[in-house]
């Protein structure tokens, strides 16, 4: 039956999960550990968001400025499902721990990088370790609790993000200000370790006893269907015009390669990402709403920073508290969100509010100049940071209800995936976006007396380039290469950094407003989302879903 958590099959009694068996001191245990492996994720993010305008400076790589966090989320979306269906056959401890090893080695080497490049290619590693992580989390705390009351801890679990964003901005401020930002990454060795330690201790090794085929055609064919279609997607405009062979190439090896996909997962024996999963309506319009929820979220903690230190002028640490008010705003909607469910059981409602609420911040966000004044900017984003903790905090529950206790880390990781899928392309489209309105509106502006040196090859990667705005070394370069125009070097060094601030304020500003689209879809989305309340234990009646 298409649209329910029944189709096609006889209705059946859900499995008693191995959670229920645990005492409430190891449940306890448990929920530690997986609040530190949460902590561990989340605060990586945010540390490293707030770093990364001093990391483009340092590495002088603007061009690849969203790749960084591209590589992370593409890697972390492509592992997903694998380590989804892992975890639901072999059990989830061990590769919970191996996801958190792999990502602490990431984090070490991420340290290490002399450039752009080497940057990419280890956040890709520690991406894989990311890939893990959160779906095999939330997977452990459904093996536990029913659907009703896991709505509570997926809140609690959200307040760790929270928390994590709240000090990951100040800390990777502090840290880029006077440490250096490769202790960025280095921060996630000691909690890294922590983490791995007592979930060894806490979390039981509990395996299933059947043979399982883990898809490695079918992971290979997805790895191969999106990497073409996030480069498409992020070249285009940019490094190649839509038109180029190349781009076209790449989006039609990518639709090529999907339905290859499509094709062995529907004949897989254990696929690795079952597309009958989408028989269900309530999992297709929650997958599309998280992705489109997350593109919002990661933009604005990607981006933000950016303005707030290269439009208004701030430093890394001012730009991490400016971010506090989003993500107390998230804590305060996120907890709250989970009570609700937990008691009322429906929540429709509440992922309603959430995204109309979303698409009025990204509308604020839009509004933004240099001249803002801290107040007004706090405002905004305690609106934006409101919609973001309700969805989510809800949507994981709300796709988990419909399954049985078995699948739920096939599940999880599929909604996962498509989250961190619309990250990715969200942050490929927009970063390509930001590059290419920047340089247009900066050529639009230069005063006529530098408009030579703009074209010239010679020194327009100079001039194209808002690290200007943030690198000392790349000021004192351009001071000498005005020094050429005598008497007027300093008034027209005054215009052209004038120029800059003003291209880069219109370019991200544009992204918010586009974002304000993208969110007002996600409303119409969730407007189709099926009500279906919530269990309240894991052996009430479940069907499958088509299977």
């Amino acid at each position: 039956m298409s649209g329910g958590a029944v189709s096609g099959a006889s209705p059946q009694a859900v499995t008693a999960p191995w959670g229920e068996t645990l005492s409430r001191r190891r449940i306890v245990l448990v929920l530690i550990s997986m609040m530190l492996g949460m902590l561990l994720g989340s605060l990586d993010q945010t540390v490293v968001g707030t770093a990364m305008p001093r990391v483009i400076a340092d590495l002088n790589g603007l061009q690849h400025y969203a790749w960084v966090a591209t590589a992370y989320l593409l890697a972390s979306a492509a592992s997903m499902p694998v380590w989804g269906k892992l975890s639901d056959a072999f059990g989830r401890r061990r590769f919970f721990v191996m996801g958190m090893a792999l990502f602490v080695v990431g984090s070490a080497l991420c340290g290490q990088s002399r450039s752009m490049l080497e940057l990419i290619g280890f956040r890709a590693v520690q991406g894989l370790g990311f890939g893990a992580m959160i779906p095999i989390t939330q997977a452990i705390i459904g093996d536990i609790f029913p659907p009703a009351t896991r709505a509570k801890y997926a809140g609690l679990l959200m307040s760790v993000f929270g928390f994590a964003t709240i000090l990951g901005p100040l800390l990777g401020g502090w840290i880029t200000d006077n440490i250096g930002w490769r202790w960025t990454f280095y921060v996630n060795l000691p909690v890294g370790i922590i983490a791995i330690i007592f979930t060894l201790i806490a979390l039981p090794g509990h395996v299933r006893l059947r043979k399982h085929t883990v898809d490695y055609l079918g992971t290979t064919l997805l790895v191969m269907a999106a990497v073409p279609l996030l480069l498409g997607f992020s070249w285009a405009g940019s490094e190649f015009p839509w038109s180029s062979p190349l781009v076209i190439g790449l989006l039609v090896f990518s639709a090529l390669a999907w339905g290859l996909f499509y094709l062995r997962e529907m004949r897989a024996p254990e696929p690795v990402l079952n597309p009958r999963l989408f028989r269900n309506s309530v999992f297709t319009v929650s997958a599309l709403a998280s992705a489109v929820q997350s593109a919002g979220m990661f933009g604005a903690i990607m981006f933000l920073p950016l303005f707030v230190q290269g439009v208004m002028g701030r430093t890394a640490t001012n730009s991490g508290t400016v971010l506090m008010p989003m993500m107390l705003g998230a804590i305060v909607s996120g907890i709250g969100a989970g009570q609700l469910l937990s008691r009322w059981g429906r929540y429709k409602p509440v992922v309603v509010f959430g995204f109309a609420d979303l698409t009025v911040g990204a509308f604020l966000l839009s509004r933004l100049t240099s001249t803002t004044s801290s107040l007004v900017l706090v405002s905004f984003m305690i609106i934006m940071g409101l919609g973001l903790g309700i969805a989510m905090s809800t949507f994981t529950v709300i796709v988990q209800n419909q399954y049985p206790t078995g699948r739920l880390g096939e599940v999880t990781a599929g909604l996962q995936f498509f989250r961190t899928l619309g990250s990715t392309l969200g942050l490929a489209v927009l970063g390509t976006m930001l590059n290419s309105r920047f340089a247009s509106s900066l050529a639009a502006s230069l005063p006529a007396e530098l408009q030579r040196l703009a074209t010239d090859p010679a020194t327009a990667g100079q001039l194209n380039n808002p690290q200007v705005l943030l690198s000392t070394q790349a000021q004192d370069q351009l001071t000498q290469l005005f020094s050429q125009f005598g008497d007027r070097s300093q008034g027209l060094l005054d215009a052209f950094m004038s120029s800059v601030q003003r291209s880069l304020e219109s370019a991200i500003t544009n992204l918010f407003f586009i974002t304000t689209f993208i969110m007002a879809a996600g409303f119409v989305v969730v407007l189709f989302l099926k009500e279906v309340p919530l269990r309240r234990s894991h052996s009430e009646v479940l069907g499958e879903d088509g299977d």
